[in-house]
């Protein structure tokens, strides 16, 4: 596979300084929707804009009403995802590949495509509670207030969500380069077919999604263990299906080790995201559905 460099596609966002980035890092945590996020932020900017009283934090304003706005998007949301054809996939967040190591720690623990679907399994309140409390370090009192609950009751919520979140919460290898390295011995072994190299880089549980959206095709049940992920690798690889144009782009996919797939004529047909954990690839996450690529354009 040829691998041509990757542009950013989108800022990082963590800018606690600016309102509308404030409200669209709570909104797409709690979304995993970059379209319905950038909504959600937008209508929090209108908001802060009509307010007629001074607003001394105007991030923390923002936080707060986007966390409110995105509860009621969620809710929603939830039905139309419990008839979602095949798994469903966060929209794949490109962050600028500049930040340092401690900045990258920080949004591969708390952007990643692992801990998005984990919080799928919460209620809207509890998800909002957990993200305040364990990613924006709010203490109780504020969490409740911003949630319409007790400050007991936050504390409650949150601990619920932590033992529900835990279980599909992997402890991601820190050491990027290496990552990287295990990820490009993966591409080159799925390029030529080996099947032994590849179940070499993969755990024994390794599982494989795929989010088509019902539109274009994609595993429609989970691929999982090393020997079935790796045959579904070699039989679906684009060149063996006829396609000699492709490339993967290098790109970090929600904090993590990932690939654009790109025809020649500059479309994009996957985004792959990896998990890699004790030195082994536990998880590959490929998205695929036209719709959650749209905000990544046709060249990124």
């Amino acid at each position: 596979m040829r691998e041509t460099p990757a542009q950013p596609t989108m800022p990082r966002d963590e800018h606690e300084e600016d309102p509308r980035r404030a409200a669209f890092a709570v909104a797409y945590r709690m979304l995993g929707s970059v379209a319905e996020a950038e909504d959600v932020a937008q209508e929090t900017v209108i908001r802060l804009a009509a307010t007629e009283d001074p607003v001394e934090n105007a991030a923390a304003w923002a936080t707060t009403v986007a966390t409110r706005l995105a509860i009621d998007v969620l809710r929603s949301a939830r039905v139309r995802r419990e008839a979602y054809p095949g798994p469903w996939l966060p929209e794949p967040l490109l962050e600028d590949p500049g930040p340092g190591p401690a900045e990258r720690a920080e949004l591969a623990d708390t952007l990643s495509q692992a801990l998005l679907v984990a919080l799928e399994r919460l209620t809207p309140v509890e998800r909002a509670a957990f993200l305040l409390r364990e990613v924006f370090d709010y203490d109780y009192a504020r969490i409740a207030e911003v949630i319409d609950r007790t400050p007991d009751n936050a504390r409650q919520l949150v601990s619920r969500a932590k033992r529900h979140v835990a279980a599909g919460r992997p402890r991601f290898d820190a050491d990027d380069a290496a990552r990287e390295r295990l990820v490009a011995r993966f591409l080159a072994a799925a390029d030529g077919g080996d099947l032994q190299g590849l179940e070499a880089v993969l755990a024994e549980d390794v599982v494989l999604w795929g989010d088509g959206g019902g539109v274009v095709i994609a595993a429609k049940i989970p691929v999982r263990g090393a020997a079935a992920v790796a045959r579904f690798l070699v039989h679906t690889h684009p060149r063996r299906r006829g396609r000699h144009d492709v490339t993967f782009e290098p790109a970090r996919v929600n904090g993590q080790p990932g690939r654009i797939l790109r025809h020649g004529d500059g479309t994009i047909d996957a985004v792959f995201a990896f998990d890699v954990v004790d030195g082994r690839i536990a998880a590959v996450r490929v998205v695929r559905n036209p719709e959650k690529l749209r905000h990544l354009g046709a060249r990124g």
